[in-house]
């Protein structure tokens, strides 16, 4: 059985890690490069950094911070925000990124997964979705989780998964920064529907819950920002608590 993994999210704005509640209300909170220094002693198995001003404002600034974190790290690490073109790959895997996260992108262009997994490998594309429930149904929101752009996300994910995407990341809105667990139900809709690793994105607020999400579902992965960035969890208490709930983790 595949080692389940911890991967803290480190948002970043203005070159600083940021955090906010279903997607609003952010503020800055931490340097990444100290922040990532920290998850990497502590034994993180990943990171992700997402530049959520989509690298539009200096995205110079944004490829020379990618450079630093890999200099600085052991461990792997993904980045996302802004990713619309085959360059934007290469420019991010030549800055020392391992995987390549694209959201917006994707739905703009859905032929960039398959180009980015032909020339990259499945391996290093990410398909990162933000899904709300609504009317009893999950779709694909964009702009921050401002815009239902009705499209049904367990039918854009596996189309994702078939034009190439090695990895899904999910972030369900509705749980974002509520801190009282993941969307479980969700989740096991996904873990039927494609055969790719999934990581579970938004609700974590205490160890229980990623406990419960390694129980209650076949995700590969758990991801969390806050609850790690003010160090309410420790990722070693984490991986010894989890270990002692038998759930296979890397230690």
């Amino acid at each position: 059985m595949l080692k389940k993994r911890i991967i803290p999210c480190l948002d970043i704005k203005d070159g600083q890690v940021v955090k906010g509640q279903k997607f609003k209300n952010i503020e800055a909170i931490a340097d990444p490069i100290k922040l990532a220094k920290r998850y990497n002693i502590e034994g993180a198995d990943e990171l992700v950094f997402y530049d959520i001003t989509a690298s539009l404002e200096n995205r110079n600034a944004f490829v020379n911070l990618v450079k630093s974190i890999s200099l600085n790290l052991t461990i792997p690490f993904t980045i996302g925000g802004g990713i619309k073109t085959i360059d934007d790959f290469k420019t991010y895997l030549r800055a020392g990124a391992d995987k390549i996260s694209i959201n917006s992108g994707a739905l703009k262009n859905p032929n960039l997964i398959k180009d980015a997994a032909t020339i990259y490998g499945n391996q290093c594309v990410v398909l990162s979705v933000d899904v709300k429930k609504t009317n009893n149904n999950y779709y694909i929101f964009t702009n921050g989780g401002q815009t239902n752009t009705n499209i049904n996300a367990l039918d854009w994910i596996k189309k994702g998964v078939l034009l190439g995407a090695g990895e899904i990341v999910i972030n369900t809105i509705d749980t974002d920064g509520t801190r009282n667990g993941y969307d479980t139900f969700f989740l096991n809709e996904v873990c039927r529907a494609v055969n790719v690793p999934i990581i579970a994105s938004g609700g974590a607020g205490k160890i229980s819950d990623f406990v419960d999400v390694f129980n209650n579902t076949k995700v590969d992965a758990a991801l969390a920002a806050s609850v790690f960035h003010y160090d309410e969890i420790n990722i070693r208490k984490l991986k010894e608590t989890l270990i002692n709930n038998s759930i296979p983790i890397r230690k």
